[in-house]
């Protein structure tokens, strides 16, 4: 052998020698030895406590999913146990050893030939009785959020790392999850298994045809869990995509929860895109409960306080949205209380504040399943839901308050329908329209119009929710309602062929409907034509006043009334008629006084005017007293104005007698017998 060869072979052998050296040292060296200094680098980078309190090593073996020479190459396998991560000095529980995170185990493999392209490739992180204990305190800080030690001093002018770092995957037995949040009110645990083999996304949510369209992965894992939130009882279970599906920004993650909240519930299953960066959903949405109130704390989507509901749609998500996150539930169907809603909603989680857009309709409502929204429902409504009742058992007109406070969380632009309005036969509704904005706390019900009795109610309602107490505004036109129709019970009511028609303006300050009228200012008139008045009918009206003010006036007998009109002024409350008349077949019938809507009193005369048709016994006027709650009439003391007087009195009633022509359609004139009384009148 030459010179040559000699020293090559030397070189080749020392090399070789050295390898096998360093291989045998590798093998052999203790890796604890390393902990101490793994340890306070870890925590000094991450400003917490890191430790790893157990052994730590590192095996040499082939990879076996390696083809041809690759096969040859030994991997390094890396092993730690008795894992801890803790809490930041400023977020801690006062609890002795409380830690973020425990692992009995973790086992890792690198794949050594990626280093050569500064690539750290580790394929699978098998993770033992993975520990983690989230928790927020009031102040808003958290154990989650993470202040590097380098991260105010990197310069930002500085090249990126040539370094890569890829996790293909991650494998754990079984995971449990504390979650404790002093502002939600939660502490509640969540333990995730394995679910022993996959479990094909078609079983769980049973659209074949969109599973084979978005191939979408199976489930991997289940999970529970229990506790509270927002100081309510929390329970659920449900599934979860594996681990690989969060690899891949363009895969679909399978999700599947049913959840219990207090008295709500919330079923969906679907996929998330984007899962590390919530990118979007697609989920089959099913939720009930009491109240759509009771949402907020969940969703914090602002919604009425309601019967018990409950709906089922398809809720699709694009949460990166350049004007916030957009949430779209479509083709919904439901109930709230006995009533069915159907339609499609759109919340766009903007600034300064989200939104809800879309539209509402119901084939079916019972008005009953409105009257929370307006604080008129009854007592025992309230007992139902499990509220405590409010209404003074002495007042007639709602107390309830409005929570205005509610009404800055978020804006809407919302229309609502019903085809169809179940009421009894009180008050014969046939179907509602509405369109509600809400902007910045202020509510529009712009128009706002029910069918009624063959004819419409048309009104715009503006409530200033900005502003306290509130500022409200309504608008209200009664049309062509029917007589017969309006008490279809009532036989004699068969003999009225007339229309009640009507106009209402009025303002008022208040945070309800008994302080907005009992403060309100405006102008009310009302027309009623060609109708029939009778002791009977104010018993089936339920009105015993007006049973003994009818009985005074004619006795037991049926009176066909030619024209009633009304038009008073409101002022502060007091509500004073400028005029109120009812032209019957057998007098004239001139109400005065007031009521006061503030105190719910009535103070009013009652003096009619025979026609000479048929002698009046009433000797003396009539009065009604007392409260809307318990009313109050009698005789009073005095004899009746004397005849003719009150045609005199009527020619001072002009200009209210001009204004209430406006409410009579000139295609109406002829038929409408209060147009020429009032003529008559305003010609005085």
């Amino acid at each position: 052998m030459t010179r040559t060869g000699k020293v090559i072979s030397w070189v080749v052998g020392v090399i070789v020698i050295l390898l096998i050296a360093l291989v045998i040292f590798i093998a052999m060296f203790d890796w604890n030895r390393l902990k101490p200094t793994i340890n306070q680098k870890v925590s000094t980078e991450l400003n917490r406590e890191f430790a790893i309190r157990g052994d730590l090593g590192v095996d040499w073996s082939r990879q076996k999913d390696e083809a041809g020479w690759r096969a040859w190459v030994p991997w390094p396998h890396i092993h730690a146990e008795d894992i801890v991560l803790g809490n930041p000095s400023d977020v801690q529980t006062g609890e002795k050893d409380a830690q973020m995170v425990k692992l009995a185990r973790v086992d890792a493999s690198i794949a050594p030939l990626a280093l050569l392209h500064k690539e750290v490739l580790i394929p699978r992180i098998w993770l033992k009785q993975p520990d983690a204990s989230l928790l927020r305190l009031d102040n808003g800080k958290n154990n989650w959020t993470f202040n590097l030690a380098n991260s105010d001093t990197q310069d930002p002018a500085q090249p990126p790392s040539p370094w890569s770092f890829t996790l293909n995957d991650i494998v754990f037995d079984r995971g449990q999850i504390d979650y404790k949040d002093a502002k939600l009110k939660a502490d509640f645990r969540a333990v995730i298994d394995p679910l022993g083999k996959p479990l094909p996304f078609t079983e769980v949510v049973g659209d074949k045809k969109d599973a084979l369209q978005t191939k979408t992965p199976p489930y991997v894992f289940g999970w529970k869990v229990d506790g509270k939130y927002n100081g309510e009882s929390l329970s659920g279970s449900g599934k979860i995509g594996g681990m690989l599906a969060l690899k891949d920004p363009d895969a679909l993650f399978p999700l599947q929860a049913d959840v219990r909240s207090g008295k709500t519930r919330v079923a969906v299953a679907g996929t998330l895109q984007d899962p590390m960066n919530l990118g979007g959903l697609d989920l089959r949405l099913k939720f009930s409960g009491q109240t759509l109130s009771d949402l907020y704390g969940l969703t914090g989507v602002l919604l009425p306080q309601t019967p018990p509901y409950s709906t089922d749609g398809h809720l699709s998500a694009t949460l990166h949205d350049k004007n916030g996150a957009v949430y779209r539930y479509q083709n919904f169907n439901g109930e709230i209380g006995d009533s069915d809603i159907h339609g499609s909603l759109t919340y766009l989680a903007s600034k300064p504040r989200p939104k809800l857009t879309g539209e509402v309709v119901s084939k079916q409502l019972r008005f009953a399943d409105l009257a929370p929204l307006i604080g008129a429902d009854s007592n025992t409504d309230k007992a139902k839901r499990g509220e405590t009742t409010r209404q003074p058992a002495d007042k007639v007109l709602p107390v309830e308050k409005f929570d205005t406070k509610s009404w800055r969380v978020m804006d809407a632009d919302v229309k609502f329908s019903a085809t169809r309005i179940e009421h009894g036969k009180s008050l014969p509704l046939s179907d509602l329209s509405t369109h509600l904005k809400l902007t910045d706390g202020v509510i529009l019900l712009d128009p706002l119009r029910f069918g009624v009795a063959g004819g419409n109610l048309n009104s715009t309602i503006r409530l200033e929710g900005d502003k306290s107490p509130m500022q409200a505004r309504a608008d209200i036109h009664a049309r062509k309602l029917k007589l017969k129709q309006l008490l279809p019970s009532v036989q004699s009511m068969e003999r009225s062929l007339g229309d009640l028609n009507g106009d209402a303006i009025l303002t008022g300050t208040g945070n309800s409907v008994a302080a907005l009228l009992g403060t309100s200012n405006g102008d009310m008139k009302v027309l009623i034509n060609d109708g029939v008045i009778s002791r009977g009918l104010m018993e089936l009206a339920g009105l015993n006043v007006g049973n003994y003010v009818v009985s005074k006036l004619f006795g037991d007998d049926e009176v066909a009334i030619n024209c009633a009109a009304a038009n008073v002024n409101v002022k502060n409350g007091l509500v004073t008629p400028r005029l109120f008349v009812f032209d019957t077949e057998n007098a004239v019938i001139n109400i005065t006084g007031s009521t006061n809507m503030a105190t719910e009193r009535l103070d009013l005369s009652i003096n009619p005017e025979s026609k000479g048709v048929r002698i009046l016994t009433l000797r003396s006027p009539l009065y009604v007293r007392g409260t809307y709650k318990n009313p109050d009439a009698g005789v009073k003391p005095g004899p009746l104005i004397a005849r003719g007087a009150a045609a005199i009195a009527l020619g001072a009633v002009v200009a209210p007698a001009a204004a209430l022509l406006a409410l009579i359609s000139p295609s109406d004139n002829e038929e409408n017998q209060c147009g020429p009384i009032l003529q008559q009148m305003k010609e005085k």
